[in-house]
């Protein structure tokens, strides 16, 4: 299980984490929510729980939960800037819809 951490997400990350002060990464993760089932949850890490993968890329540091990993094994984690909006965005292989607003996703099968 993989995920990739694009260089503009990893030096967001290292940003948020100087503005901080403290930090080991970024924690990502999914809740049930919205009316597609799923969106993604964006949290400082200051720890790395027994339950939690690490990935490394750029010199930061992603933590995903076992649970959360199921759902975006395979995917690339992104930031971009769209106009005034600046956003974390996983490109994720497992989505199979997205609702209108774009705040929740459903995946392809059930995990």
């Amino acid at each position: 299980m993989t995920i990739q951490l694009t260089e503009s997400a990893a030096k967001q990350i290292r940003t948020q984490l100087t503005k901080r002060g403290k930090g080991l990464g970024l924690r990502v993760g999914i809740k049930q929510v919205g009316c597609s089932g799923w969106t993604y949850t964006y949290d400082y890490a200051d720890d790395v729980k027994a339950d939690d993968r690490v990935f490394e890329a750029f010199d930061s540091k992603l933590v995903v939960d076992e649970k959360s990993l199921a759902f975006i094994d395979g995917a690339k984690l992104d930031f971009v800037k769209e106009g005034l909006k600046q956003t974390f965005k996983f490109d994720n292989p497992n989505v199979d819809a997205t609702c209108g607003c774009g705040e929740s996703f459903s995946v392809k099968e059930k995990i």
